[in-house]
């Protein structure tokens, strides 16, 4: 908790010093879970209060915090403790300009707590804690949504890319741009459809573009790094019998720089015991558009099928051949 609470504190601090961001108010779903660990965060200090707060010293909770910033609270009902606060939560009377600082290299972060009796309420609880994630200020600054992931908590099968682009920070939901349609279609022509599966991200939050860019950015290994926690907690609770790593950046995501997409598609892998396809992302077929590709990436979503145990047609073993 006390990590969590040092994570809040440096980011209003972030966003008032660097973003020139003089108030923010917490959304009705962030004030509730904030109230939630606030409860946790009373009992641990009842049973080991700070030596400030034991001694009278100075007033380092974030509402002392913000009197000293200018008398006027930088962030709403900041009297309650909590991990994190979220940029998707919140409404800012300014709007950030200019990058912000990269996040911090975590080294062998412990698992996360996986709280809930059943996998729905397993991912909601990780869910609510993702979405008040700042550990990387400069992404968490300029989000509209933290994308956390969409599907069936029991898939067999889960699909992970590298980030949100924009659509998916607009929507909140993954794969719903262009490279999103397609990956639908590749789903249905498998015999599946969204629901049935699991749709997740490497990271969480939209990179960031410089101001005036537009498009999007590949994240970097600390965003990935920092993130990725969260993504493992997911495929813990979902325990998928196989997964498909869209693109060579999610590859990089979740077993490093193990090589080209070229070199790895079409041959399993292995993350953490569970079998692990690569293959090319959909955006690449976007822009490469031959049924020679296609086929490509076809034949890797066969051998899934099979390892699935899932029925295949002739008509599906046929497509993207040459007649």
């Amino acid at each position: 908790m006390t990590e969590s609470l040092e994570a809040l504190r440096g980011y209003v601090h972030f966003l008032h010093e660097r973003e020139g961001v003089r108030e923010v108010s917490l959304s009705r779903t962030a004030q509730q879970g904030l109230a939630k660990l606030a409860g946790s965060a009373t009992e641990g200090s009842r049973r080991a209060p700070r030596d400030g707060a034991a001694s009278g010293g100075p007033d380092n909770s974030l509402s002392g915090r913000a009197e000293r910033a200018g008398g006027r609270p930088v962030v709403g009902a900041a009297s309650i403790p909590a991990p994190t606060v979220a940029r998707s939560a919140m409404t800012a009377t300014t709007t950030p300009t200019g990058a912000g600082p990269a996040p911090a290299t975590l080294v062998n972060e412990p698992p996360f707590e996986i709280s809930g009796s059943t996998k729905v309420e397993q991912l909601r609880h990780l869910a609510e804690r993702a979405s008040i994630c700042v550990k990387c200020p400069h992404l968490a600054a300029r989000r509209h949504t933290v994308v956390f992931g969409v599907g069936d908590p029991d898939a067999k099968l889960m699909f992970v890319g590298e980030a949100p682009g924009e659509e998916e920070d607009l929507q909140g939901e993954p794969f719903v741009g262009r490279a999103g349609q397609l990956l639908t279609k590749m789903i249905l022509a498998m015999g599946l459809t969204r629901e049935q599966v699991y749709i997740a991200n490497i990271v969480k939050c939209r990179p960031d573009m410089p101001a005036g860019a537009s498009g999007n950015r590949k994240p970097t290994k600390q965003e990935m790094d920092t993130c990725v926690p969260y993504l493992r907690a997911q495929i813990d609770v979902i325990k998928p019998t196989a997964m498909v790593a869209l693109g060579a950046t999610a590859v990089e995501g979740l077993l490093g720089p193990v090589g080209t997409i070229g070199s790895l598609r079409g041959k399993f892998l292995e993350y953490r015991g569970t079998p692990l396809m690569p293959t090319y992302h959909p955006s690449y077929l976007l822009r490469n558009q031959s049924n020679t590709e296609k086929r490509k990436v076809w034949e890797d979503l066969l051998k899934v099928m099979e390892k699935l145990e899932m029925p295949i047609t002739d008509k599906q073993r046929g497509f993207f051949l040459a007649k």
